[in-house]
């Protein structure tokens, strides 16, 4: 029953969002992971997402859909096939014996459910070339599922020149789609990690590092459009680079449709 509700409510979402006020383009409809929760108390589960990166979805064009952790894959596969975008959000950390580690002291590990869930959603999202924004964690489980490794705490790992739990600025790499889309080579971004990445999965390039050397910023280099940033552009203060950073996922799920 709960299967078919979720189905269903899918269904339902992306129908309306093809109806049109006027004479306006159809607005994309993009998934946005959510973080799951267990009350260890009762046993019960919920899943939940900052309105912020709704909003932002939804300020840029786009149709916003919550999309809940439900570890099935009929409707995996039904959400790679009806979205036309994806949003990954951030969260704790990666069980890093997905990546051959053992856990720092630092790690706080996501909930298994979550963990296969958005393991298979990113697999076979890459392989089907859709428009995806990755965001903090969002881009380190990309990383991950490309065969990439990471960095488990960067104060004890890498040291505590710059903050990343707060504004700092960021180095965009020259002729990347970052800079087209940002119209700049610096950035002040706001930030709310210990972990990053390591060594870069496969179909990946590195566009943008912080002071210290942090690897700040992907992308994909074959395939549909894939950016992936380290900081959270919907939570900081600087609206012209969140639209900015939006915009372009939304404007990729256009062109692709």
């Amino acid at each position: 029953m709960k299967i078919r509700f979720v189905l269903l409510w899918l269904v339902v979402v992306v129908a309306c969002s093809g109806c049109q006020v006027g004479r306006g383009p159809r607005r994309p409809v993009v998934g946005i992971t959510s973080v799951y929760k267990v009350n260890k108390a009762s046993g019960s589960a919920s899943t939940s997402v900052g309105f912020a990166y709704v909003r932002a979805v939804a300020d840029s064009g786009g149709v916003p859909v919550v999309l809940p952790t439900i570890d099935d894959d009929e409707i995996i596969e039904r959400y790679v096939q009806e979205l036309d975008g994806l949003v990954l959000v951030g969260g704790a950390d990666i069980p890093p014996a997905a990546y051959g580690q053992q856990p720092h002291e630092t790690v706080k590990e996501i909930p298994k459910q979550r963990y296969e869930f958005e393991r298979r959603l990113i697999a076979r999202w890459l392989d089907s070339g859709k428009p995806i924004l990755g965001v903090c964690l969002g881009m380190q489980f990309t990383n991950i599922v490309a065969g990439g490794t990471l960095i488990q705490d960067i104060p004890s790992q890498v040291g505590t020149q710059v903050e990343h739990r707060g504004y700092h600025t960021v180095r965009v790499e020259p002729g990347s789609l970052l800079a087209e889309i940002l119209g700049t080579h610096r950035v002040r971004v706001y930030s709310n990690h210990h972990q990053a990445i390591k060594d870069l999965g496969e179909g990946l390039r590195i566009v943008a590092r912080s002071e210290d050397g942090v690897i700040e910023a992907a992308e994909r280099t074959k395939g549909g459009f894939g950016l992936f940033v380290q900081w959270h552009p919907e939570a900081g203060d600087d609206v012209r680079s969140r639209d900015a950073i939006y915009g372009a996922l939304i404007r990729a799920c256009r062109t692709r449709r």
